[in-house]
């Protein structure tokens, strides 16, 4: 009976140290799991991290830059060249309207659809063709279609991209074929490709058949006579890739190596991501990489705060001010108000925006209701974030001899 004993108060020790073992361990693993999530959503970006040798992420909704690598140095960016093109076409031109190949659109190298000289296409064919499948010989006929010449139609892209706010960008040709003139390659920064393509997802007025082309899993068309079978695939794999995927374009020349431009939308945030350099032969993947990588940088890292406009001070002084009473030589008082509302930015957490009210310290009267008479303005990192207009909230007179003579009749006299 007392070996039974101890037998039983060994076997219950033993289970109890058990236990308090397996809950030590698994407090551990989800302290430690939980320390993981925690470093992961908060990592920040190292440059040396990403395969590409320049890099962008940026907030489609405000055009802010979020992440940035080397992201103002210019280099050709290949066939992300046509997303330009395509919303060019869509804006300037008439997708029931037919092409007809030239001489020197059916002469362009390989990446090509097989087009004859003479053969006649549907524009909007063309532009499947173009944005799906990344044809050089459909970039051109598009080009010559709308504007006349190859020449004709890069003036427009440049045209378009400074009009953007592109400063850094100079188109050559439709397709992004390495290029040179006497004014320089074909070339972007990774900067102003991210804008072109904020541009042809938000801004442009032709957004939404942008995406229509280059969401398309799959199309096939024929030429206009009927002749041949076209079937063309999408060959962003960013699409399947990520929840949220919206659009994308890849590249790829002797000079540009890997290039991608790509946007994702979750949550109501839309981001964009452009890749310069990202590898060459051998290299394919990386812009997958870097891609992925940035996305997720951006959705763990990035929510929506609101900014409302606060003034820091509700009166300005009006100088020879009079608002009614005894006009004295002391500056009058006007109200303000700010105009426009709260407004939603995207941003982390440990930043912070900063408030600077710019109004003179004093105004000179007379002052009128609404009238503007400064602003206020947030700011990040000395980038401005938001404008709000300042106006007077009252208006205020002016105090002179009349006012004067006035008051005195009135205090002494009655009137």
């Amino acid at each position: 009976m007392f070996i039974m004993k101890n037998r039983i108060k060994t076997v219950l020790c033993l289970a109890l140290c058990l236990m308090a073992y397996i809950s030590a361990a698994v407090s551990v693993r989800c302290t430690a799991q939980a320390q993981e999530a925690e470093n992961v959503s908060g990592a920040e970006i190292k440059p040396s991290e990403l395969y590409a040798r320049s890099a962008v992420l940026m907030d489609a909704g405000s055009g802010r830059i979020l992440f940035a690598k080397n992201g103002q140095e210019e280099m050709p960016m290949a066939s992300t060249t046509k997303i330009m093109t395509c919303i060019l076409v869509l804006e300037e031109g008439d997708l029931t309207e037919t092409v007809t190949v030239s001489e020197e659109a059916a002469s362009q190298p390989e990446v090509k659809l097989g087009m004859k000289s003479g053969q006649r296409f549907r524009l909007k064919d063309l532009l499947y063709s173009l944005m799906l499948e990344s044809h050089n010989d459909s970039a051109v006929a598009v080009a010559e279609h709308i504007a006349g010449s190859v020449q004709g139609f890069a003036d427009m892209m440049n045209r378009k991209a400074e009009e953007i706010g592109c400063d850094a960008t100079y188109f050559i040709t439709p397709n992004g074929l390495d290029a040179e003139d006497e004014k320089g390659v074909h070339h972007t920064t990774a900067e102003d490709l991210a804008r072109i393509m904020k541009y042809c997802i938000t801004d442009s007025p032709e957004r939404d058949g942008f995406l229509e082309i280059t969401r398309k899993e799959s199309y096939t068309f024929s030429d206009c006579d009927g002749n041949g079978n076209y079937t063309c695939n999408n060959h962003n794999t960013f699409l399947k890739m990520m929840e949220g995927a919206l659009t994308g374009k890849t590249g790829f020349t002797a000079d540009a190596g890997y290039c991608y431009v790509g946007a994702l939308q979750r949550d109501g945030r839309t981001f964009i991501v452009s890749l310069l350099a990202c590898g060459w032969p051998n290299n394919k993947g990386y812009k997958w990489s870097d891609t992925k990588k940035l996305m997720t940088y951006g959705i763990e890292n990035y929510f929506y705060r609101e900014i409302s406009p606060a003034l820091p001070q509700n009166t300005v002084k009006v100088e020879n001010g009079y608002n009614g009473g005894f006009p004295g030589k002391e500056p009058a008082e006007a109200g303000l108000r700010t105009g426009g509302g709260t407004q939603k930015l995207l941003m982390k957490q440990s930043e912070e925006v900063e408030e600077e009210l710019r109004l003179p310290e004093k105004i000179q009267a007379p002052v009128k209701e609404g009238d503007r008479l400064g602003e206020l303005i947030y700011t990040m990192d000395g980038r401005i974030l938001a404008v709000y207009p300042v106006f007077a909230s009252e208006s205020v007179g002016k105090r002179s001899f009349s006012v004067c003579l006035s008051y005195i009749a009135h205090q002494f006299l009655g009137r």
